[in-house]
């Protein structure tokens, strides 16, 4: 396993990611398709030996329970030093907001009840799950900052945000004091790779971490065509981001497949190998031992110009999809975020 900075934090993540969207209670929350506790014991201890130190999980996974899966499994397997956590806040609610309850009383609500779910006092990357147009950012970025001054979360990130939203929250919070964004968990992978029109080349300028979400596109980059899995039927938000181009993207995963067949290895190595030439840590979900096995060899893989300018070359411009389809009509619509110079209110 290879490991590097994460951005401009002090924190030494190895390059794989492991995505723990795959753990969890089936019955208690948005996806069918996920693992057990006991499976995932198993994935979580298989990932560590494989040198695998970064693990990212959210409050809004199945309820609350892959916090739990993970924080049991890390606490007996690991020591707490030696592993980065990972996890995310979901935007208030209706309810809160109509109860008052303000972005900081929001954040360190999340946060408490984060940190209860991974029995952990801290977690050391704590992620803005996805931008709150109803909530200042200032609220936000105030909140953030109180948990790192608690000394709750070590570091913050973002996901599921455009350049310039990043952007001014970080030219905001140096302009504050606050703690500044060191990550940004976007949607990239080599079927959509609109992060690279401005979010990669502002982050490599700020040496902001690019940690990606859907690596393999919810499985499509793993498999031959034909083949199939219980998350490829039944993950109906993967569904909703990949079916409608799925005639564009059959020749660059049949790419990777061919490629993958010339070099010996697994479609999946091809694919996390481009990636991470792209990003600092993809972040890789796994529900068999075989997926963590493969991500782990994929930090040995060297691809070289010929390959990638093959996997890249039939690639066409997409939509945006899922969150940030969503948050491109919300920010169209919204009228206060920015609206008086960020100031405090």
């Amino acid at each position: 396993m290879k490991y590097t900075k994460l951005g401009n934090s002090e924190l030494n993540v190895s390059r794989i990611c492991m995505g723990c969207m795959g753990f969890g209670d089936a019955s208690r929350g948005q996806h069918s398709w996920t693992i057990d506790e006991g499976h995932t014991r198993e994935i979580v201890k298989r990932g560590l030996e494989l040198g695998i130190n970064f693990f990212d999980t959210a409050i809004g996974y199945q309820n609350g329970t892959s916090e739990q899966y993970l924080g049991r499994a890390l606490a007996d397997f690991a020591k707490r030093e030696e592993v980065a956590v990972a996890t995310k806040f979901l935007p208030r609610t209706n309810e809160e907001i109509e109860a008052g309850i303000t972005g900081q009383q929001h954040i360190e609500r999340m946060l408490d009840k984060s940190l209860e779910n991974l029995g952990m006092d801290y977690v050391d990357l704590y992620i803005y799950h996805m931008w709150d147009y109803r909530t200042p950012v200032y609220d936000i970025l105030e909140g953030l900052n109180n948990a790192v001054k608690a000394g709750k979360a070590r570091y913050i990130g973002i996901s599921n945000c455009f350049a310039w939203q990043l952007a001014k929250a970080n030219a905001l919070a140096e302009k504050e004091g606050f703690a500044r964004f060191v990550s940004v968990q976007g949607h990239y992978n080599l079927i959509f790779r609109e992060e690279e029109r401005e979010m990669a080349p502002y982050c490599a300028e700020e040496n902001i971490a690019m940690t990606p979400y859907s690596a393999l596109a919810g499985g499509r980059l793993s498999k031959h065509p034909g083949e199939t899995s219980k998350r490829l039927e039944e993950d109906s938000y993967a569904k909703l981001k990949y079916d409608s181009t799925a005639g564009q993207d059959r020749l660059i995963i049949e790419r990777v497949a061919e490629l993958a067949e010339k070099r010996g290895v697994t479609m999946t190595e091809i694919s996390l190998a481009w990636l991470l030439t792209k990003v600092t840590a993809p972040i890789v979900g796994a529900t068999k031992m075989r997926h963590v096995e493969g991500a782990a060899r994929s930090t040995e893989l060297v691809l070289d110009n010929s390959e990638i300018a093959y996997l890249e070359e039939p690639y066409v411009p997409h939509k945006l999809v899922g969150v940030m389809a969503q948050n491109t009509q919300a920010a169209a619509a919204d009228t206060h975020v920015w609206s008086v110079g960020d100031q405090k209110r």
